[in-house]
């Protein structure tokens, strides 16, 4: 038997909810998402979702065998000394070295180094989980985020394999409400991403949105803890086989209690260079 038949048996008993998960409707022209407000008459996204029922299995049996080089992802146990989520100046002074120390630790990266983070929540005027299904880097954007924040160090470090990778944990738990699906990086056929164009007033980002295939595999971890974090590549500059993008969206989970604690969630994005 192959390990990766194996692998799909294993994955196949685990435990799991079904739920709709929101993907992209194929469509003839190039998806595109305005940034800010759009012209009058113009919509803000010209691409349509539909929830397609999905199955979710959940990831806590197999953890210790996750891997970000196969899989993409990685359920990680870390106790974080940090207190306030909400204040942008202590997160960027204290907590952004930790888990930059937590990156190096779980990659053996030479250097790493968090460029944004953004907190959700589930409240009005705040920036609430994302349903649609994403990875937030392309083929193209992955290295021209590179470019951008390093500048003239950037040519030379693109020289040499570098990720882009995302740290997520929920800022108080257990979270039961909107947790973060996740979509094993073997399972997705790059004819399933839509590079999608952002449109800032100032410059033209890209991401993949994804439509839907049924040999995509999904995963979360249920009711995350604030001692856990899951670790997930958005890019990665090698094509020799291992995870490249892990596609990702929130999701209601059927088991939730009826009035969940609302979702408060952090998440770092991460440059990594080996």
């Amino acid at each position: 038997m192959s390990v990766a038949i194996a692998s799909q048996q294993i994955a196949e008993s685990l435990p799991h909810v079904t739920a709709p998960l929101l993907y992209m409707v194929p469509m003839a022209d190039r998806p595109r998402s305005y940034m800010y407000e759009p012209p009058p008459g113009v919509p803000e996204l010209n691409a349509t979702y539909e929830g397609r029922d999905t199955i979710i299995r959940n990831m806590r049996p197999i953890a210790p065998k996750l891997s970000l080089e196969t899989e993409g992802f990685r359920l990680l146990h870390h106790r974080s000394d940090f207190k306030d989520f909400y204040d942008e100046d202590e997160v960027r002074n204290k907590h952004y070295a930790e888990v930059e120390k937590l990156v190096r630790d779980t990659t053996g990266a030479r250097h790493v180094v968090v460029f944004d983070h953004t907190i959700r929540r589930r409240s009005e005027g705040q920036r609430r989980p994302v349903p649609r299904i994403h990875n937030d880097y392309t083929v193209k954007s992955g290295p021209q985020r590179v470019r951008d924040l390093l500048g003239d160090e950037a040519e030379t470090l693109l020289t040499r394999r570098f990720s882009i990778v995302n740290v997520w944990r929920p800022i108080r738990g257990p979270l039961e409400d909107s947790p973060l699906a996740l979509c094993d990086a073997r399972s997705i056929a790059f004819e399933d991403f839509a590079a999608t164009d952002l449109l800032y007033k100032d410059r033209t980002g890209e991401i993949y949105y994804v439509r839907h295939n049924p040999a995509q595999r999904w995963f979360y971890a249920p009711r995350m803890t604030r001692d856990e974090a899951l670790i997930f590549r958005c890019y990665d500059s090698e094509q020799d086989g291992r995870a490249r993008f892990v596609p990702h969206a929130a999701f209601e989970d059927p088991t939730a209690p009826r009035n969940p604690l609302p979702r408060e969630s952090i998440e770092l994005r991460l440059l990594v260079f080996y």
